[in-house]
């Protein structure tokens, strides 16, 4: 009576894992417990957007618009066209953007709308980086799609090599995901490499999906778009630029609201419309507060530059600790520490047994290929705690390993 695909096929969520793990071991009580194993903004959303949620009282009793408001998709075109320095009125708020329950529902369902029955003959492959962000997996395997899962390793940079997919793969290819900055490592596509990756997805009418959820949180120079990336390809003259193409950003990592469960899909207009007619069936409507405190959001741009010095001085502390060992580096953006530890596993149960450190096996972000795992000797550790409680987790972590 069951989907096997969900009992069958997506049987490891990594938290779930990662609790079973820790579970028979005690940890030291004198101890108070840090957890640097999720991805959760600790500081605050701002007051200001705060108290428009609070302010809003008169909508609840009301449906609120699928679409989106159009003061919201304004407002996410405006953004869109400062951060990525996009020509004035390029995007249509009317059919270029879609507001979604955050980056985690479009990128699931983007799979859904893009996936069909077959392609080039034979069962549809949605292909994603390994390691993974869990609802990319998630989409394929509900979709009806087979997961093709592409290793991002030290080797390439930590990012996927989709050129090496050979030619009969491709023509089976419905989607292609990637996350630029990457989650976990933090590695940042260039503008060359989203431009080849684009103009592969066109030649075999694949869709690239682009997750940019941590485009805000950087340590150098801001990551390259996938949109402004499109706008450099000499095949766009009476075609509209962004075919075959979509982005996913979310207001969880750039203004600490992950809360809010607010975020945005932008690009090909025809998926766009898909996108909608999918949630108009089965997809949660997002809160007349929550669209109004994300237009402000979006219009804001103080907040995420205290944002990023706030992850900043997690880096700068993690570069004091460890900067010798574990292979460390500072990654181009994101807020994880992705470590070499020999044995993600052993070293996660030796944290939480001997320091109250909670962190997560690169395994569990990761699925075996050709019989391998290539994240197992890693650790992933999560950066988002003030600086004060960052060090002392830092140094637990240290001191144990």
């Amino acid at each position: 009576m069951l989907n096997p695909r969900l009992t069958e096929t997506l049987t490891d969520f990594p938290f779930a894992r990662l609790n079973s793990l820790i579970a028979p071991i005690t940890p030291p009580a004198h101890l108070s417990m840090i957890n640097m194993s999720v991805g959760e903004p600790q500081g605050a959303m701002p007051a200001f957007a705060r108290q428009i949620v609070i302010d809003e009282v008169d909508g609840w009793n009301r449906y609120p618009p699928n679409q989106g408001l159009p003061d919201l998709n304004l407002a996410i075109c405006e953004w869109l066209t400062r951060r990525y320095k996009l020509p004035q009125g390029l995007l249509d708020p009317n059919i270029h953007v879609h507001p979604t329950a955050g980056s985690k529902e479009g990128v699931y369902v983007i799979s859904t709308v893009a996936t069909p029955q077959e392609k080039g003959g034979a069962k549809p492959i949605v292909a994603l980086p390994n390691p993974f962000y869990q609802a990319y997996l998630g989409g394929a395997v509900l979709s009806g799609g087979e997961p093709l899962l592409v290793n991002a390793e030290a080797s390439n940079g930590f990012l996927p090599d989709y050129e090496s997919v050979d030619e009969a793969t491709w023509r089976r290819m419905s989607v292609v995901y990637l996350c630029s900055p990457a989650n976990p490592q933090g590695a940042i596509a260039s503008k060359d490499y989203l431009k080849n990756l684009l103009r592969l997805c066109r030649k075999y009418d694949t869709v690239l999906a682009v997750d940019e959820c941590y485009a805000e949180i950087y340590t150098g120079a801001p990551p390259p778009g996938a949109l402004e990336a499109a706008l450099e390809i000499d095949e766009t003259a009476g075609k509209d630029p962004f075919r075959n193409l979509v982005v996913f950003h979310s207001l969880s990592k750039r203004s600490n609201a992950a809360g809010l469960r607010s975020g945005f899909m932008a690009g090909d207009p025809r998926l766009v419309a898909m996108v909608l007619r999918w949630r108009s069936y089965g997809g949660p409507q997002i809160p007349f507060a929550v669209q109004k405190a994300s237009a402000a959001l979006w219009r804001e741009e103080t907040h995420p530059v205290q944002t990023r010095e706030w992850y900043a001085k997690n880096f700068r502390v993690a570069e004091q600790i460890l900067h010798n060992r574990f292979s460390y580096y500072t990654p181009g953006g994101g807020f994880f520490l992705w470590l070499d530890v020999g044995n993600g596993e052993e070293a996660t149960r030796k944290l939480w047994g001997e320091a109250h450190v909670k962190v997560l096996p690169g395994a569990y972000a990761c699925r075996e290929t050709n019989g391998i795992n290539t994240s197992h000797r890693y650790i992933r550790v999560a950066l988002v705690h003030d600086e004060k409680t960052t060090r002392e987790g830092l140094q637990r972590l240290a001191a144990v390993l």
